[in-house]
C-alpha cells in the first residue's frame, strides 16, 4: 500500500540539455577544432587580417555569444549555411562514439528532454547519431529555431537607418537572456519545474535569471547561477537523484527500444 502511495512524478518537468562539451566531454576535441575552422573562415572567406583573427575570434565570443553572432553584428555579411558547412563539416566527428551509460541514463527519466544548442540542425543531427542519442529527445532547439531563414535575410526597406537595418541580422543564441527565455517558451516549459544543463558558466547565468534550475556540466564545483555541478553528465543519477522519484527500481536497467524515432527540430 504505501508503495502504491508513492508519487510517480517528479517536481520537474523538463530538461533542457546543451549539447557540445555537455553531452561529451571538451577533451575530444571538437570544441579546438570549431575554433579553428571559424579562424580559417575569417581568414579565407571574410579577408580578415591574419594577425587579427583569433583574438577578434574570441573577442566576439565574449561579447555576442558566439563568433558567428558577433561577425553579424559588426555587418560582415555571409550565408550562414555556408558558415556552418564550413566550420562543422570538417570537423572530427569520430571522436565520438555511442555512450549506452547516458543512452540508458536519459531514456530511464520520466521528464521531457529537450536540446538547446547555438549549433545548427545539421551538426546537432551529426552529434546526436554519433552518441547513439537521436532517439532519447522530445526535439532539439538549435540555431534554426532561433533564427529562422526568412527573418535573418529580409531586409526591410521601410527602415530608415543602417542601424535598425542591422538589427534583422542579429543572431538570437546563448548567452542572452532573450535565447533563454525564446527557448522555454518553444519549449512550452514551466522554468520553475524545468532543469538546464549547459558547460558554460555565462549560459548557466542567464538561465538561472530566466528562472531555470541550473546544473554546470563538466565541473566539479559550483559557479555563479549554477544550483548543481556535474563532472560528468554521467553522474547525473548521483547529483539528482530526485529526477527518478518515485519511479520503479528496474527502470535504471538497461532500456532499449524496438524502433528509433528520430528527434525533431522544434520551431
Amino acid at each position: 500500500m504505501e508503495a502504491l502511495q508513492r508519487s510517480n512524478v517528479s517536481k520537474f518537468e523538463c530538461l533542457l540539455f546543451d549539447m557540445d562539451d555537455t553531452l561529451y566531454p571538451l577533451s575530444l576535441g571538437l570544441n579546438l577544432a570549431c575554433r579553428k575552422n571559424i579562424e580559417e573562415f575569417m581568414l579565407e572567406h571574410l579577408e580578415i587580417e591574419e594577425d587579427n583573427v583569433p583574438r577578434m575570434c574570441l573577442e566576439l565570443y565574449k561579447e555576442h555569444g558566439t563568433t558567428m553572432a558577433g561577425l553579424k553584428a559588426l555587418g560582415y555579411e555571409f550565408d550562414n549555411d555556408e558558415f556552418h558547412a564550413y566550420v562543422h563539416g570538417r570537423l572530427p566527428y569520430d571522436n565520438l562514439k555511442p555512450d549506452p551509460v547516458l543512452r540508458n541514463l536519459l531514456l530511464s527519466m520520466p521528464q521531457r528532454k529537450i536540446i538547446f544548442t547555438n549549433a545548427d540542425e545539421a551538426h546537432a543531427s551529426q552529434v546526436l547519431t554519433r552518441l547513439g542519442l537521436e532517439d532519447c529527445f522530445e526535439g532539439v532547439i538549435c540555431f534554426e529555431t532561433l533564427n529562422p531563414p526568412l527573418v535573418d535575410n529580409i531586409v526591410d526597406e521601410n527602415k530608415d537607418t543602417a542601424a535598425e537595418n542591422i538589427k534583422s541580422f542579429t543572431i538570437l543564441c546563448k548567452p542572452t537572456l532573450e535565447a533563454m527565455e525564446a527557448a522555454i517558451e518553444i519549449a512550452n516549459a514551466d522554468p520553475m519545474k524545468t532543469i538546464f544543463f549547459d558547460d558554460s558558466p555565462r549560459n548557466i547565468v542567464s538561465g538561472k535569471a530566466a528562472g531555470l534550475h541550473t546544473v554546470i556540466v563538466g565541473s566539479s564545483t559550483l559557479v555563479a547561477g549554477a544550483d548543481h555541478a556535474l563532472s560528468s553528465i554521467h553522474n547525473i543519477k548521483e547529483e539528482l537523484p530526485e529526477l527518478w522519484e518515485g519511479e520503479e527500481i528496474d527502470q535504471f536497467e538497461p532500456v532499449v527500444r524496438p524502433t528509433v524515432v528520430e528527434t525533431q527540430v522544434l520551431a
